[in-house]
């Protein structure tokens, strides 16, 4: 994506998690699952998998992803792009926990902001600072 559609979209995401409490409460009756997973530490071929197993989020499936989205796999920032949207797109059924991989200093020494700079260039000085609001 373009550095406009990725600072739109955290700009986006940013707006709608201020919105939310510090804790959410996830609750669904007996005949529904929620997908509950963690750790995808930029590992997209993992989240796809996710979704071919249980399905993509949607009215009817609900999941919870706590934290540890990027981070030592190569596509931290496309997992970010997924989950935001989809958290845009269903709000009440996609819920992002953070974790201690959400943070600029794990995020420096891990190599998140290192792959988004060479990635964004021009922009990733901008983008960084972005994530760092969301997060």
């Amino acid at each position: 994506l373009h550095a406009r559609y990725v600072l739109n979209l955290l700009h986006e995401t940013r707006k709608h998690l201020k919105q939310l409490p510090n804790i959410n409460h996830v609750s669904t009756c007996y005949s529904e699952e929620v997908t509950v997973c963690g750790d995808l530490h930029g590992q997209l071929d993992d989240l796809f998998l996710i979704f071919y197993k249980n399905g993509l989020p949607s009215p009817s499936k609900s999941y919870v992803f706590n934290g540890d989205f990027v981070d030592r796999g190569k596509q931290s920032l496309e997992i970010l792009i997924v989950l935001f949207t989809f958290l845009l797109i269903y709000p009440k059924e996609v819920h992002l926990n953070r974790g201690n991989h959400e943070d600029h200093m794990v995020n420096l020494r891990y190599g998140f902001c290192v792959g988004l700079s060479a990635m964004s260039r021009g922009h990733g000085k901008k983008i960084l600072r972005m994530f760092r609001n969301v997060f």
